[in-house]
């Protein structure tokens, strides 16, 4: 069974950092592109950074480049997520998502879109596997 498990959001200040992790269980495929997402009250849920496990590339939107960062932990199975630099923009609740990735589509297609139509090439309905997300509140 695959399951995906957000932890590690809370409340922080403005300029403040805290790291998300997305633990994953019950994975089989060779590779995945993982993608974390964020959904603020009375907007849409976005995606913000993405990672293809099979090569570790890394693919971010224009919002949090510079400040955030997306990793994996092979070795725990876990996909994490470093927020530097904390805006109260960033207020919103944190998902993680999965797909089994063969050809790069999701993960570098995805972004390939972002940079030259302004919006990702994959929605949250590519997605096949979704943690329940854990909030993040910044305060300024």
């Amino acid at each position: 069974q695959v399951q995906l498990v957000e932890s590690g959001g809370g409340s922080v200040q403005a300029g403040g950092s805290v790291t998300l992790s997305c633990a994953a269980s019950g994975f089989t495929h060779d590779s995945y592109c993982f993608g974390w997402w964020r959904q603020a009250p009375g907007k849409e849920r976005e995606q913000i950074a993405a990672l293809y496990t099979g090569t570790d590339s890394t693919y971010y939107a224009n919002s949090v480049k510079g400040r955030f960062t997306i990793s994996q932990d092979n070795a725990k199975n876990t996909v994490y997520l470093q927020m530097n630099s904390l805006k109260p923009d960033d207020t919103a609740m944190y998902y993680c998502a999965a797909v089994e990735e063969n050809n790069g589509a999701y993960c570098s297609g995805g972004y390939r879109h972002l940079r030259e139509y302004g919006y990702w090439g994959v929605t949250a309905e590519d997605y096949d596997y979704w943690g329940r997300g854990t909030q993040v509140t910044v305060s300024s």
